[in-house]
């Protein structure tokens, strides 16, 4: 199993990213996917998650409104939209396998490596 995050980097309040996660290796449309972030020096934040369908996303509320999951099953890919950022949504944020409102040490088996995501202006 591979996830490979992609599409971080600095951008100013306001602005807006789109992280991309590939996965490998599993049958990506069986699973629940989500998003996990960890900010600068705190533990791990579950934030977004989307079913293995793609019909129905959960966002926690620190993300909700501004943030939005998708997946694209032909292509393994699951993606997030990211706009009016605020310097508190700085990270790393993680593509993870696992539902939502999950426990981090324990409903998530597989994790990417992590992108970058710096808002400062």
């Amino acid at each position: 199993v591979q996830l490979v995050e992609s599409g971080g980097g600095m951008v100013q309040p306001g602005g807006s990213l789109r992280l991309s996660c590939v996965a490998s290796g599993f049958t990506f449309r069986s699973y629940d996917m989500s998003w996990v972030r960890q900010p600068p020096g705190k533990g791990p934040e579950w934030i977004s998650a989307i079913n293995p369908g793609g019909g129905t996303t959960y966002y926690s509320d620190s993300v909700k409104g501004r943030f939005t999951i998708s997946r694209d099953n032909a292509k393994n890919t699951v993606s997030l939209q990211m706009n009016s950022l605020k310097p508190e949504d700085t990270a790393l944020y993680y593509c993870a396998r696992g539902p939502p409102y999950g426990i981090i040490w324990n409903d998530y088996d597989y994790w990417g490596r992590g992108t970058q995501v710096t808002v400062s202006s």
